[in-house]
């Protein structure tokens, strides 16, 4: 698929199949966010790929998952992912612009895998100590995200915000994402005032 395909189809999955995905694929996610742009080029990620069933399990305890949705958005017995990617800052490197580096490289791996039609769900809400401890991260290592991977077992859309930006589930258990409209986002020349401005 092309770039802007890969981006309006990505979205955030939380339930998946039980399918693995092929190591392969998971060192393509990595390739993908090695060419993200970073402040400096100074690189501060590495990426420690989680995908051993033994260590799946305690990987989950340690995420939260979807506020808004309560148990609903929390992924039950088969549906949980089959990888994750914990995205690792080396303190070693003194970055410039962390959140922007961090960001970069994690939205590349969300649209690679979209190409590949592999779900993913970028997680901040993670028990750092604990996990670090489960995986024996070393302290000159920070986590600073956990992306969650598994072929979706779900259908999650976008679709224009109608009052509220809150995301949520219909009856059939799609998932509904608002976006902001593009004419209340978009400047031309000058920044406008009127947010509620209709398409020019």
């Amino acid at each position: 698929m092309d770039v802007m395909e890969a981006i309006k189809k990505r979205r955030t999955i939380r339930r998946f199949q039980q399918k693995p995905i092929p190591f392969d694929i998971l060192k393509e996610l990595i390739e993908a966010a090695r060419f993200a742009p970073s402040g400096g080029n100074l690189q501060p990620w590495e990426f420690l790929v989680i995908d051993d069933k033994n260590l799946l399990e305690p990987v989950f305890s340690t995420l939260a998952w979807a506020a808004y949705l309560g148990p609903e958005g929390q992924p039950k017995e088969g549906e949980k992912p089959v990888a994750y990617i914990v995205v690792l800052h080396n303190k070693k490197v003194k970055a410039f612009t962390p959140e922007a580096d961090f960001g970069a490289a994690i939205e590349n791996i969300l649209l690679a895998a979209t190409d590949k039609g592999i779900g993913s769900c970028w997680i901040g809400s993670v028990q750092r100590e604990k996990l670090s401890k489960i995986l024996g991260i070393p302290a000159d290592y920070s986590i600073e995200y956990v992306i969650a991977l598994g072929y979706p077992a779900e259908q999650a859309i976008a679709e224009d915000e109608k009052g509220s930006l809150k995301y949520w589930r219909d009856e059939n258990s799609v998932h509904h994402v608002p976006k902001r409209k593009l004419q209340c986002i978009l400047h031309h020349n000058k920044l406008g005032l009127d947010k509620n401005k209709k398409d020019d």
